[in-house]
């Protein structure tokens, strides 16, 4: 039993649920405050309309809400049910939705839920009310439905009272206790309640609770439409059916998202929902205390009905379901719900604050995933579905500000139904964060996509021409509509000027870190799978990983000097990470301080890679630029054409050449001597469309997509990135030795495409000997070896030079597994071949 004092604020679906499953591992000194009335708090969960569509384009977004069903399906009482396994029906009316349909399909194959796609006959066949002139075709996923989310809710409140958990209805938190940098308890009217944990799992108004401890939630309560019919004609004594087990709905859920609706049954009634409104934001604190009464007319959450802007839905509505032309609005309300800049939930804690969690802006669909990933995190320190996407620490300083925050999340509400193109950026802001190169890329005709805010260069248009000059075996083959999408045949010509002659690449948006006092080796070697012990002038691949031998990050670490280190890191979240080991380092040993910076704003980067990088340099320094004078894996601190710049002799495209660091006051500059000194040996700029491809062609993974925490260094193929020979211990290292006497089930692999151009994008399933067997992770198209390429999660039994099928758009593309690197292997200087690597390091740990 667990000794640690836990305050939850919120007694909505959210908060429930972890109390929930904190109860059920054990846990029993749990306090939830709910500034409503328990029966009915009047936050989302109140009036939320329950939809659960499981599938999403994200693997942990789908398997939270998969969980959420089995859960939901789990609590019943007296006969009465909390989850309605209508299953769930997504239609098109055009051809280009009928085409996302088969998309989506295949990322329900990738992640494990059972989908079908159904002919227009089948559409109508399970929703004999649809107009049979409107449908095209469908997705049917038998395992979604509705939940009843308030039904659940005070389920969960029973069986955890019971079980020893303290409810406070009526008791709206004033303040969150400290001490130093720990919370202590929360303040309410009838007093402080001491904790060592709280949680605030307050829905839209979590900006509010985050003030209190001066923690940035970004997230923007938004009003969202819901309508109620009169009674239909055609469902007349369906609500007497459906009594017999508690639920009121027997078609399943309906989305129609080309027009921004989806419906649901309420006995003899229709449910309405409505996204195609403009967005409606809310400020929180602007609802006031929640009231002493409230019910399911009257509720904070609850706006007045705008009935000018739901118009246009029941006029589509009435032409999609024709008996509803019977009908009129009977009731209707404007409910508010929480909306992110990039549209996922927030869950996590803050790098300066301990004891201080957040679980908001969930949805009912994703509450008991995030309730069960929080409180295995809270137990455990690990949750075993990886929620890298939902972190709190995700977001970048500039994502936390009100205006940001504001104006991208009401741009997710207009495109929540949209199809969306895995690079399409957003449309504002933009030109938010550029490099000191922005100037000189524009006029060299880049364009750009946007990633955390950073403007990166894609291709360039001063390289058209290249295109033509092409050999035949680097001409680039035609694509499909919808892999052509924010793609050039210019990226072809870029990948063989830097494969041939020389290229230079804007890697300023990679995020740099500087870790420096008198602690920082002890922090970094703590922290890494590898000996920091190396000396000043080195260059290391190392790993982060938790408690559980699992991956946290991958990262380089550079050593300037004896106290100091530059950290080339993945997301801010490995900040996060690095600065509240660091304080708790200092705090536990004052002599070992070490200090974390944010150093990419400040500082700007140039890849400069390709056969002929040494000639270029050799025109604006005299410094020894041979293997031997700077070999792989080491940096110098020098002078280029009068510049005072980092020299760090490695590659992400497998080449000869240099990231080239310097202060941002001097980025200008030393792109144009740079450029200058290239154009007699073929310079280019070249863009990130080349520089992935030429990346996966390597085998270098990437953290986010081909590996995360759910995934351990064996299986990855990073296994070259743990010392076997480090005596210190680090984390996650008592693990990996339990791990490496286990046998592999699963690795990731690279697949060659067996016809030549066909081109995937990543998260489309991969089926050996015609079953579902895992999913892309990363892919390209291989301009060095003439072929599309990908990497991909398989069963570790599958062999060297095996086919596969990778499904996309619903037809299936023959492939190839292949040996690593794909080019040149036996010159790769990362990535060996996993099998051998994984069985050189498990064997000697």
């Amino acid at each position: 039993m667990s000794s640690q004092r836990v305050v939850i604020i919120g007694a909505g679906i959210v908060g429930t649920n972890l109390a929930d499953e904190l109860v059920s591992r054990g846990w029993s000194d749990i306090t939830v405050v709910e500034q409503g009335p328990l029966h009915m708090p009047g936050g989302s969960t109140s009036h939320a309309p329950g939809l659960v569509f499981q599938t999403n384009t994200s693997k942990t977004m789908t398997h939270l809400a998969r969980y959420t069903v089995e859960k939901l399906l789990s609590i019943e009482q007296d006969g009465k049910k909390c989850f309605n396994q209508v299953g769930g029906l997504e239609i098109a009316t055009t051809p280009a939705r009928l085409e996302d349909l088969k998309r989506k399909h295949g990322y329900a194959t990738s992640w494990g839920i059972e989908a079908r796609l159904v002919s227009a006959e089948e559409c109508f066949a399970r929703y004999p009310h649809l107009n049979r002139e409107m449908v095209l075709g469908g997705l049917h996923i038998p395992s979604d439905g509705l939940a009843l989310a308030a039904r659940a809710t005070q389920l969960l409140i029973k069986r955890t009272t019971k079980a020893g958990v303290r409810y406070l209805g009526h008791t709206p938190v004033t303040g969150i206790e400290r001490a130093g940098r720990r919370v202590t308890g929360v303040t309410t009217p009838g007093g402080i309640i001491p904790a060592d944990i709280v949680v605030s799992c307050a829905g839209f108004w979590g900006v509010e609770l985050g003030a209190m401890v001066g923690v940035k939630i970004p997230l923007l309560p938004l009003a969202h439409q819901y309508a109620k019919t009169t009674a239909v004609p055609a469902l007349a004594g369906r609500s007497l059916n459906s009594a017999i087990n508690g639920m009121n709905a027997e078609l399943p859920i309906l989305r129609h998202q080309d027009q921004d609706l989806y419906y649901r049954e309420h006995g003899e009634q229709y449910g309405i929902g409505y996204y195609g409104h403009r967005p409606m934001p809310v400020v929180a604190s602007s609802l006031g205390l929640t009231p002493q009464h409230v019910d399911d007319k009257n509720m904070p959450s609850r706006l007045d009905f705008t009935t000018e802007d739901f118009d246009p839905a029941w006029q589509e509505t009435k032409k999609l379901l024709p008996v509803l032309r019977q009908t009129e609005i009977a009731d209707g309300f404007n409910g508010v719900f929480s909306f992110t800049p990039d549209g996922g939930p927030i869950v996590g804690q803050p790098s300066h604050l301990d004891g201080f969690y957040v679980a908001e802006a969930v949805w009912v669909t994703h509450s008991a995933g995030v309730a069960r990933a929080l409180a295995q995190i809270l137990t455990t320190g690990h949750s075993e579905i990886d929620i890298s996407e939902c972190e709190l620490s995700r977001f970048e300083e500039i994502q936390t500000n009100p205006d940001y925050v504001s104006e991208t999340s009401q741009q997710n509400f207009v495109e929540i139904y949209d199809i969306l193109h895995p690079l399409q950026p957003r449309i504002s802001p933009r030109a938010l964060r550029v490099s000191p190169f922005y100037a000189r890329q524009q006029a060299l005709g880049a364009f750009f996509l946007e990633t955390g805010g950073w403007e990166r260069p894609w291709w360039y248009e001063a390289n058209r021409d290249l295109v033509k000059a092409l050999p035949p075996s680097w001409q680039p083959v035609d694509r499909d509509a919808w892999s052509a999408q924010f793609h050039s045949p210019i990226s072809a010509a870029e990948a063989w000027k830097t494969r041939n002659a020389v290229a230079m690449f804007d890697m300023t948006a990679f995020h740099r870190f500087e870790v420096s006092g008198p602690g920082a080796v002890r922090l970094l070697q703590r922290l890494t799978t590898s000996d920091m012990t190396t000396k000043v002038g080195s260059v290391t691949y190392t790993l982060l990983l938790n408690d559980h031998g699992t991956i946290r990050s991958d990262i380089f670490t550079h050593r300037l000097g004896e106290d100091v280190f530059q950290i080339g890191a993945n997301t801010a979240t490995d900040l996060a990470y690095l600065e509240r080991e660091a304080r708790v380092q200092g705090q536990n040993t004052p002599g070992e301080w070490v200090q974390v910076r944010d150093i990419t704003g400040s500082t700007c980067c140039i890849g400069l890679w390709g056969p002929r990088a040494r000639e270029v340099l050799r025109g604006i320094t005299t410094e020894d630029l041979s293997n031997k004078g700077l070999p792989y894996f080491s940096l110098k601190n020098t002078i280029l054409a009068g510049i005072p710049v980092t020299l760090i002799r490695k590659s992400y495209v497998g080449e000869l050449g240099w990231e080239i660091q310097t202060s941002a006051e001097y980025g200008q500059r030393l792109w144009d001597r740079i450029w200058q000194a290239g154009q007699l040996h073929g310079l280019i700029a070249a863009g990130r469309s080349a520089f992935n491809s030429m990346r996966i062609e390597k085998g270098y993974r990437t953290y986010g997509s081909d590996m995360s925490t759910e995934h351990n260094p064996f299986e990855v193929g990073v296994a070259h990135a743990v010392d076997v020979s480090k005596v210190d211990d680090f984390v996650g290292k008592a693990a990996l030795q339990r791990i490496s006497t286990q046998p592999l089930a699963r690795r990731l692999r690279p697949l060659t495409v067996d016809d030549g151009r066909s081109v995937v994008l990543g998260k489309e399933p991969v089926f050996y000997n015609g079953r579902a067997a895992g999913y892309v992770t990363s892919a390209a198209f291989g301009y060095s070896i003439g072929k599309p390429v990908a990497y991909a999660w398989l069963p570790a039994s599958v062999r060297d030079g095996e086919g596969v099928d990778i499904e996309y758009f619903g037809k299936k593309i023959r492939a190839t597994v292949a040996a690593e690197s794909l080019y040149d292997p036996e010159m790769s200087s990362l990535v060996q071949d996993a099998v051998a690597v994984t069985s050189s390091v498990r064997s000697r740990l």
